[in-house]
């Protein structure tokens, strides 16, 4: 018997053990729609002119390192800067609770935790909780295994980030073993992937495909 649930999508279960369904992949369920070197380089009006009005944001090596559950001084201006044009800010983390709220309590940011990305369990309860449209909404973080996929999934815009440090807590790099042979497949299909921050002297978000959607 086939279940469906509205946070993990359609599965089975065999013996006690639970089976995920998963629908045929591509390359681009991975793909993100734009990409910048930092979730800091969003800046509120390019958001606004885009219709974005609620940004999820991953935690560890997006919005914090991870290893620094403290947070720099650049978390606090750009949340200001959220807050100042009216744009939601929730994290959405796989971390634990306890994890989570110890790293944005300070800043009086709202979060879901143990959102189980690549599922859409944590962006489907954001969604819900705050009554977000999806069309307003879009997803950041560094890593195209759990947050890219999450986003697709959820049918949600994505921004990809670099990592805030090179090294990575022990569960994440298995993720970033398996990126490596997908990024290369993206970069095969769609040319090279470049992290974008200033164009034209100004910071913007830009379409990492816009120069190669023709290629095959």
């Amino acid at each position: 018997m086939v279940f469906n649930s509205p946070y993990f999508g359609k599965y089975v279960k065999i013996n006690s053990k639970i089976y995920f369904l998963e629908k045929d992949l591509s390359i681009d369920d991975y793909r993100p729609t734009f990409v910048v070197e930092a979730v800091y380089d969003l800046r509120a009006d390019d958001l606004l002119r885009r219709g974005i009005h609620a940004v999820l944001v991953d935690l560890d090596n997006t919005l914090i390192a991870w290893n620094n559950p403290d947070g720099t001084p650049e978390v606090r201006a750009w949340l200001d800067e959220m807050t100042m044009a009216d744009i939601s800010v929730v994290v959405v983390s796989n971390n634990k609770h306890s994890r989570v709220n110890r790293a944005v309590s300070r800043f009086g940011v709202d979060f879901v935790s143990r959102a189980m990305k690549p599922f859409t369990r944590g962006i489907n309860m954001a969604i819900k909780r705050y009554g977000f449209d999806r069309d307003e909404v879009i997803m950041v973080g560094d890593q195209l295994m759990t947050d890219i996929r999450a986003a697709h999934r959820a049918g949600i815009q994505s921004v990809l980030v670099k990592p805030l440090v090179t090294s990575d807590a022990w569960n994440t790099k298995i993720n970033r073993w398996r990126e490596r042979r997908v990024w290369a497949k993206l970069e095969e299909k769609y040319g090279k992937i470049q992290y974008q921050k200033e164009f034209n002297g100004r910071i913007i978000m830009y379409w990492l495909w816009s120069q190669n959607s023709n290629r095959r």
